[in-house]
This record gives structure tokens, sequence and C-alpha cells, in this order.
């Protein structure tokens, strides 16, 4: 029987690893080029030649999703995979009119092929967007089986925007592996955290190579942590899952892929930030849980905000600077650093728009939505030093960083500025604390 030709719809992380676990190596399917969205520069490479296997000597081209009606013809593609996160269904569905209409299947791939299994217990953080607060609530996890005196080693949802073979596995456990890596912003911000706190964390490209080497971490490993990304869910099969909601999004839990297979499987739901939604908004995600997934435990959460010189805020025109992917493909209105700037006075916030510079320009162009705030990007060596430029550029007082990392400790920052930070705190009973102390006691880790 002649192979299927298959083009692979994605943004450089669940694409991959769909691709290994479905397709590496299968010699009914041929995959003849991956399509690129989302993120910038990543189309025009190859999925390389090593990471590839036997049936692809030459590697997989890389093409902008634009292309992907031309390249269903020019390509004879039977099948076009979906393969990346935080979309919302219109978009999905548009797609698959593009293919159908190309003469091609439009294919979604679910949990039960691409999830691999662990031989260790595996935690799972989720979320219906990027966003909600998935990073918090994955740090919060870990600081309580670190007090229990457990062995816990994080494996991060992919982001390979460089070299990919190099990126086939990745760990790190001191702040120069960050250097050592070659990590973008987007990259430092999810690692950094982890690091500081004194776990292990793994990224990369193949993530059966990466959960073996997580197995038998040389500091030792009592549970597997999947720290999500986007609102894609797991490629571990997890024994707990828990994903995040976010009221100050309510209705997108039922209107974005794959965030509502994320809530559809969890076991758990924090609803986040709801010391600063309306009420109504979190009787609206309420309800939605109750429809989709009545037998979820559900965990209220709050996100409070702390400034380190709040100073820098009172009476002062600010530019805020927020997370790159919260405020473009998870399109909020408004983050940490806004509700800093409002709680502790700022006079203004300033407009970045008529001072962005290079690639930053682009940013603005495709996401017209982000308005008066900057996102932090950082994908590569010119976008970050557009990002410094554009910061240095623009006309304001002080700067208000509400990143999960410090920028001036990347970037020249030539103007006074103050950093936000936020931690989920639990609101009342069930909290987490009660729900992974019942879970480990299940598993046999504690006595």
């Amino acid at each position: 029987m002649k192979a299927r030709n298959v083009i692979i719809i994605g943004a450089a992380g669940r694409d991959f690893h769909n691709f290994n676990v479905l397709f590496r190596d299968n010699e009914d399917f041929r995959v003849k080029a991956f399509t690129a969205a989302q993120i910038p520069d990543i189309d025009g490479r190859k999925y390389p030649a090593e990471l590839a296997g036997k049936l692809y000597p030459e590697g997989i081209p890389i093409y902008h999703e634009s292309e992907l009606p031309e390249l269903i013809k020019k390509l004879d593609a039977d099948v076009c995979l979906f393969s990346y996160s935080d979309v919302p269904y219109t978009r999905v569905m548009s797609l698959g009119a593009v293919v159908n209409a190309a003469g091609a299947d439009f294919m979604l791939a679910g949990w039960k092929e691409t999830m691999l299994v662990s031989s260790k217990p595996v935690i799972a953080v989720g979320a219906v967007r990027t966003g909600c607060g998935k990073s918090q609530t994955s740090r919060k996890v870990i600081e309580i089986l670190m007090k229990k005196g457990l062995r816990v080693v994080a494996v991060r949802h992919p982001m390979p925007y460089g070299n990919l073979a190099e990126q086939k596995v990745q760990r790190f456990s001191v702040l120069e592996d960050l250097e050592k890596h070659h990590c973008t912003v987007e990259e430092m911000e999810e690692y950094e955290p982890h690091i500081i706190r004194g776990n292990v964390i793994y990224a990369g490209v193949d993530y059966e190579a990466i959960l073996r080497a997580a197995e038998n971490d040389p500091k030792g490993c009592d549970v597997i942590l999947w720290d999500g990304g986007n609102n894609d869910f797991p490629f571990y099969r997890p024994d707990l899952m828990i994903t995040v909601a976010d009221p100050l999004r309510a209705g997108h839990e039922v209107l974005y892929y794959p965030g509502e297979v994320t809530m559809r499987i969890a076991d758990v739901v924090v609803i986040n930030k709801i010391d600063t939604a309306d009420h109504q908004d979190v009787l609206t995600v309420r309800r939605n849980v109750e429809m989709l997934n009545p037998r979820a435990v559900v965990v209220d959460g709050a996100s409070p905000i702390r400034v380190d010189h709040p100073e820098m805020i009172r009476g002062k025109r600010v530019l805020v600077i927020e997370d790159g992917p919260t405020l473009t493909h998870g399109e909020m209105k408004i983050g940490a650093g806004v509700v800093a700037a409002r709680r502790f006075g700022a006079a203004e916030l300033v407009d970045p728009r008529p001072y962005i510079v290079g690639k930053l320009k682009e940013t603005f162009a495709t996401y017209p939505g982000i308005g008066t705030l900057l996102p932090a990007m950082g994908y590569g060596k010119q976008q970050l030093a557009d990002l410094e430029a554009t910061i240095n550029k623009t006309d304001c007082d002080s700067v208000v960083i509400a990143t999960p990392i410090d920028l001036n400790r990347i970037i020249k920052i030539k103007k006074p500025s103050t950093r936000v930070y936020y931690d989920l705190q639990e609101i009342g009973k069930p909290d987490l604390d009660e729900i992974i102390t019942g879970f480990l006691t299940q598993k046999g880790l504690l006595k």
C-alpha cells in the first residue's frame, strides 16, 4: 500500500513531538513538510536528519503556514495534521476548510497516541489559555513537593527556537545553563524560576529521550512535573492533571483549542485571578467547569502582586512590560504590570507604539490588540535588541517590568525601573497541598 503523504501544521513544539511519536520510522507515512506559525523566524529551517530518523536522510523542510494551499498540491499531501495550541475554534476550522478545499484530510491527534508513559508518577499542569497563571501554579506544586522531601524534576513544554539538533535534550540546573543553551527571553522566563528554586528542569525536542533522562537524573527523581505551555495537553500521561482557568477571559475555556481538552481531562481545575476578576465572570467559568468536567475538584486561586519599588510607580508616567506570549497569541489586555500600575497610583500608562522599532513593529502589526502595553519579545538577538531600543526610546518616567525574569539582567534599560512579582494563593479548601498530599499517599510516596 502506498505511504500517505503528510504535512504537519505547527509552531515549533507540539508539531515536532507529534512527528516523533506518530511518524518517525513509520513506513505507512511520509512527512513532506512542516508549516510554521505564531513564532517569528521558524520557517525556512529544516527538521534535521539527526532527529528525523532513517526515512528522512535530508531532514524535513519547514515552510510558512501561508504557503499551505500550494504545498498540499505541490507535495501531493493526503493528510494535514494540525499541531499547535492556543487557537480559537474558528481559526482551527478555517484551516480545516483550506486543507479540505485543497483535497487533503484534516487531522487532530488525541492523547492516546501522543502521550508517553513514565516510570515515575507524573503531575501535569496545563491551562485553558496562555497567561492563565500556569507557571505560578507549577511553582506552587513544586514547592509543595519539595517541602515534603521529594526530588522533583520538571519537564517544560517545548520552545525549540534555535539549533534543533543541539536542542534534542536540554538540562538546566544552574543559571549558566541558560547561556550554554542560547536561551531566548521566552525560554529564560520559564526555566530560570525552576533553577533558582533548586530543582532541575528539562526541555528540548525529543520528549521520549527527555523523559528517560529526567527519570534517571543524576540528582534523583521521585516525581515528574509536566510544566505545560500555551494551552496544550501534556506529552506525558499524567497521574494527576491540574488545569488553570482564567475568569479575566471567561468563556475562552469553551472557545479555544486545545484548551477545552485540558479542561475536560483535568482532575483539578484552578480558577485563578478571582481577586481581580468580575464576579459574574468567575461564575461563568464555574458553570463551564461543571458542564465540561463535573468530576474535577475545583480550587479557587488569586494572584496577589508585590512590587519592589512602588515609589517608581506612584505619580509616574510608566511603561508597562508584560510577558510576550500572554499579550500576543494569549490576547490578554491586562496583566500583572497593569494591575500594579493602577494599584500603586501611576499617573499614566505610556503608549509604546510611537516608539517601537524593528521586529516589534511586526509584532504589533500581527497582534494589533496589544494596545498600550509592551510585550517582552525576545525570540532572537534582533528582537531583544529591538526591545531594548524601544524601551529606552519611550518617553516615560519609569518602567514597570512584569515578566517572570528581570529584564535588566539581559538588556540595558536606561530608565528607572521596578519589578512586579506574583504567586498563586489558594483561597479556602480544598487547596493544592491537601490534594497533592492525598495523591502522594495513594502513590506510596508519603507514609
